[in-house]
């Protein structure tokens, strides 16, 4: 199938590429990381993210280049990177182009004219690193930075269930090329704003605990109060996730609709992407989501019960619970 991606980037010329809203790291790194190599191979290409580049990854190499639009430019050919859909995008004009869809996660969908879908990689940028190398693109100091940010973030900094031997192969061969570990862990985990902090506050004082299952939550007038953005939650279900006995983790974020976003986070035990699949999102084994109706005590319930089935797997001992 990479062969398949190749030859249509060649048979391209301008060409487009994105990834979902509200991006995360594997999704920034390895657009910036991919928009870079079609250049490097001659193509005008142009990186296009309806939510643009969150501010913890704005000093990645060619961030400055991203273009934030509600839809695509004129393009012979649009690039979509770990997305189940063209919706993902919340960019408009994307049915009148030729779709390329590259994507690692086991909800992945062949939505696109290519689909280029590989679960058994822990994140997007191991593919576009062998698309890279398939092309005889020299793969710098500033796409092995791009692509190294976003397999570390995509990882959880290589704890997740699944990171293996050729995931450090990756790893090893972007630090060769110059990729400098601890120059992009800072920005990641030691940039946090003043209010993430005292969103984080907020969120632990509202954990509950059952079991093996933890969640916690903020609401709007929270984000508003403290002048946060929707970046600023992310990465805070990890911090419910990272008590010794707590199996699964939940972060509900009540958006300005009444909504909930849904983050799940999993030890390994608990296939937690069944659940986000379930409410019409998806993901990881152990890092999924999806959105939901509130109230927050419908949201939580409904997430709560569907743990508690088949063949998800998670089992609460209710005298535990707290």
């Amino acid at each position: 199938m990479l062969d398949r991606v190749l030859q249509a980037i060649r048979a391209r010329h301008r060409l487009v590429v994105t990834s979902h809203a509200r991006p995360d790291g594997d999704a920034i790194g390895s657009a910036l990381a991919c928009g870079q190599i079609l250049r490097v191979m001659g193509k005008d290409a142009e990186v296009v993210v309806h939510d643009g580049v969150p501010r913890i990854y704005q000093n990645l190499p060619f961030a400055d280049r991203v273009i934030r639009a509600d839809a695509v430019p004129p393009n012979d050919g649009v690039i979509l990177l770990e997305c189940d859909s063209t919706r993902r995008t919340l960019l408009d004009g994307l049915d009148e182009c030729f779709l390329i869809n590259i994507d690692h996660h086991v909800s992945g969908r062949n939505f696109a004219h290519i689909n280029w879908i590989d679960s058994t990689v822990m994140a997007t940028a191991e593919l576009i690193f062998h698309l890279a190398r398939l092309a005889c693109v020299p793969v710098d100091r500033d796409i092995a930075t791009c692509l190294y940010t976003a397999l570390m973030t995509d990882t959880g900094s290589f704890m997740f269930e699944g990171t293996n031997e050729h995931t450090f192969t990756v790893a090893r061969d972007l630090v060769l090329a110059g990729a400098d570990p601890a120059h992009c862990a800072r920005p990641i985990y030691f940039g946090h704003s003043t209010a993430k902090m005292r969103l984080l506050g907020a969120a632990l004082s509202n954990l509950h605990r059952e079991g093996p299952l933890s969640w916690i939550w903020v609401t709007q007038e929270q984000m508003q109060r403290f002048g946060a953005r929707e970046e600023d939650c992310e990465g805070l279900v990890n911090y419910a996730l990272s008590m010794a006995d707590a199996q699964v983790a939940i972060f509900f974020r009540e958006l300005p609709d009444g909504r909930y976003r849904v983050s799940l986070r999993s030890k390994g035990e608990v296939n937690v992407s069944a659940v986000a699949e379930h409410f019409g999102g998806g993901g990881h084994k152990c890092a999924s989501g999806c959105s939901i109706d509130g109230p927050l005590s419908v949201a939580v319930s409904r997430i709560v019960e569907r743990l508690h089935e088949e063949p998800v797997g998670l089992r609460v001992d209710s005298s535990t619970s707290r």
